[in-house]
């Protein structure tokens, strides 16, 4: 219930406080053509040199980067510890018994850690010398967020009368929150897919599609040739460990939630 209140709570903060950010940045713009042609390459930062000068933009800017650089930490933390170590911990991924391992020092899941930042590392080359490539590989961080929230989402709408709700809901606004979600996570993920700039050739096409597809193709080709067959979903594993099981075990996970499922 608490963390439930407190995703809320976070992203109604988040929406505000971006909000009047967003119109802060609007009404401080001097020229448009020449925020948009700045020289810096960036439009935010010629705002900020035009309303307050080249050492409050400095300021600012430091600002600005220590926000991403906590916002990079943030993402590879909960990607190595939700998405790679959880799934790992499950049996999801290749290679699960080794990235599942926890650190005794740290208590982190250090090895999918470095995974997650060399997997974001490898995507991220391209974009070094190509501005295509850092616009695809910023709208796939974008459509592969939204496409991951709006995959339960969806689940939920189709599976209307089988979905049980938890102690946390919102009532008979539910479904209908959950209908818009997901027709926002398809608007969004279109728009991000469009091309930015016309006419469109090799140098302007917006790759990011080929990336998504790739994914796409990859997770439910593994699903349906392998995973399918043995993949039972999260293993709960504090229930599993009280009766002795080797969770990392994927043979022994699977006869836990069967019997488990069974009982049920």
């Amino acid at each position: 219930m608490s963390g439930s209140i407190g995703i809320i709570t976070a992203i109604g903060v988040s929406a505000v406080l971006g909000w009047f950010l967003i119109l802060g940045l609007l009404f401080s713009i001097q020229n448009l053509d020449g925020t948009l042609d700045s020289a810096t390459g960036q439009p935010v930062t010629q705002i900020f040199l035009d309303t307050v000068g080249e050492k409050g933009a400095i300021v600012l800017m430091v600002i600005v980067i220590g926000a991403m650089y906590f916002c990079g930490t943030f993402s590879i933390t909960s990607n190595s510890r939700m998405t790679l170590y959880a799934f790992a911990r499950d049996g999801g991924i290749p290679g699960h018994q080794f990235f599942a391992k926890v650190n005794p020092q740290w208590k982190s899941p250090i090895r999918t850690v470095w995974l997650a930042c060399t997997l974001s590392f490898i995507l991220g080359l391209p974009s070094l010398g190509s501005l295509v490539a850092f616009s695809a590989a910023t709208s796939i961080a974008t459509i592969g967020l939204y496409i991951s929230y709006g995959i339960p989402i969806a689940l939920r709408v189709i599976y209307r009368d089988q979905f049980i709700r938890g102690p946390f809901h919102l009532g008979k606004f539910s479904y209908p929150v959950a209908v818009v979600a997901v027709l926002w996570v398809v608007f969004i993920s279109i728009g991000f897919i469009l091309p930015q700039v016309n006419p469109v050739d090799s140098q302007t096409l917006n790759y990011s599609i080929v990336a998504v597809g790739i994914i796409m193709v990859y997770s439910l080709g593994f699903w349906v040739l392998s995973a399918r067959n043995w993949f039972i979903g999260p293993v709960q594993q504090i229930a599993a460990e009280e009766m002795g099981i080797d969770v990392m075990d994927p043979s022994k996970a699977q006869v836990f939630e069967k019997d488990k499922a069974a009982v049920a």
